[in-house]
């Protein structure tokens, strides 16, 4: 890079939504079992062309869990990350037949549910914006104040960093609501 260039200016950038569904201090994750190395996720992807990030947020949740859910989303954050400068290791690292490249502007939304729809299930991602085959997730809830999701590390592709966020969202657990 030159000096005073813009590493983004030949980056091409993906617009993304994405859903933190909470029950109480509990946050709905997924892993892939067939690529166990990726951590954890939430569920979300890319935006279709002419769809707005909220409209793009409950279409993905949709199709990556099962779950049509008649609930609000409320966006509680946003990220910029810039993935072709980013040094691909740990959990930056994808699979190879789907790397992480360009600019991904991701809008964070948040889903509050008084029950759980399920304990844990396995869903297909039929068409993942990528291409390529369908991708087993297996879904699951992990405490928000709990060591998993205290480690951002324990998420892929930068999941954990909205989780303070999140966290301040939400009582704290053992005081009252």
């Amino acid at each position: 890079m030159r000096l005073n260039e813009d590493p983004f200016t030949e980056m091409r950038v993906y617009h993304k939504a994405y859903v933190y569904l909470t029950c109480g201090t509990d946050l709905l994750v997924f892993n892939e079992p067939d690529t166990p190395w990726l951590g954890l996720q939430v569920p979300g992807g890319t935006i279709d062309p002419g769809e707005s990030f909220l409209h793009g947020a409950m279409r993905e949740f949709r199709e990556e869990t099962g779950l049509d859910l008649d609930v609000a989303f409320e966006h509680f954050s946003s990220q910029d990350l810039p993935f072709g400068t980013m040094k691909p290791v740990g959990q930056f690292k994808a699979p190879p037949e789907r790397p992480l490249k360009g600019r991904h502007i991701r809008r964070n939304y948040h889903v509050r549910l008084a029950e759980r729809p399920k304990d844990t299930w396995e869903h297909y991602e039929m068409f993942p914006s990528g291409g390529g085959d369908p991708i087993r997730c297996r879904f699951f809830w992990i405490d928000l104040f709990g060591p998993n999701a205290l480690d951002e590390d324990t998420f892929f592709a930068a999941f954990g960093a909205p989780l303070g966020t999140l966290r301040n969202r939400l009582p704290r657990p053992g005081t009252a609501t």
